[in-house]
């Protein structure tokens, strides 16, 4: 038997890095998954990797409510309900808060943090019609603390968890549990955009983590896990820092 047997489960930002392995696990626990992104070529081929019968792809931008109705249309329509989401959708960006343009602050905004409310708002109201469910929305290790030159990235990541919080006390009632993971430094596309090789990646991190290294997208996944399952069944609202002690302290040597 697996974790997720008889679970139907939409995934944001699924076609590559945390979202992708998430989608892997969740199939592999026997989770029929709604792979949602806006990189079609590649979330096409790992609901075909997949297989039709327990995964289907959705083109979803997360910053359009449109997209959020068809991807729950197409969910019911493949699998009958939904009862689970993993709002994992993201975008990082680099720059000097009091450098950053309008327009580049607001666009991490519409992604990170609207994309997260949208996905609540649409998709709650069908985890509770199917008896009850979970949420699990992607924040970060900056939704605990503070980092230079990712301004907008951080203040995205703080609401995240206000989302969530409130989500959860709202929730509760109609059986739906949302919490948030919150990563360090994971070897992802996003993070790692020129592809170093992880040894160089982990060396970039050796002296700043205090296990000595960048996380790997597999690592989030069975935290997503955890928190999708019936292991975490009386836990909600709740941030789970997953960052290799980072947050803990900084190693001096």
């Amino acid at each position: 038997m697996g974790r997720l047997d008889g679970r139907v489960v939409i995934v944001t930002g699924a076609a590559r890095g945390q979202g992708a392995q998430e989608a892997r696990l969740f199939a592999a626990e026997g989770a029929r998954v709604v792979l949602g992104d806006v990189l079609d070529g590649q979330g096409g081929a790992l609901a075909e990797e997949l297989g039709t019968d327990v995964a289907r792809y959705v083109h979803l931008d997360v910053t359009e409510e449109d997209d959020w109705t068809a991807a729950v249309r197409a969910a019911k329509e493949a699998y009958g309900h939904v009862d689970g989401l993993v709002n994992n959708a993201g975008i990082l960006r680099f720059n000097e808060l009091v450098a950053t343009p309008l327009e580049e602050f607001e666009q991490v905004v519409r992604v990170n943090q609207v994309g997260c409310f949208l996905g609540i708002r649409t998709v709650a109201p069908e985890i509770e019609a199917a008896g009850g469910g979970t949420i699990v929305n992607t924040a970060s290790y900056t939704a605990m603390t503070g980092m230079a030159y990712v301004g907008a990235y951080a203040a995205t990541k703080h609401a995240v968890l206000g989302l969530t919080r409130v989500a959860a006390v709202e929730l509760a009632a109609k059986g739906i549990r949302v919490n948030a993971i919150c990563p360090g430094a994971v070897d992802t596309p996003m993070s790692n955009p020129d592809g170093a090789g992880p040894e160089a990646l982990d060396e970039l991190y050796r002296n700043l983590v205090p296990l000595g290294r960048a996380g790997r997208p597999e690592e989030v996944a069975a935290l997503a896990l955890f928190l999708t399952g019936e292991e975490s069944s009386y836990i909600t609202g709740q941030p789970f820092v997953i960052d290799g002690g980072w947050l803990a302290g900084v190693k001096l040597f």
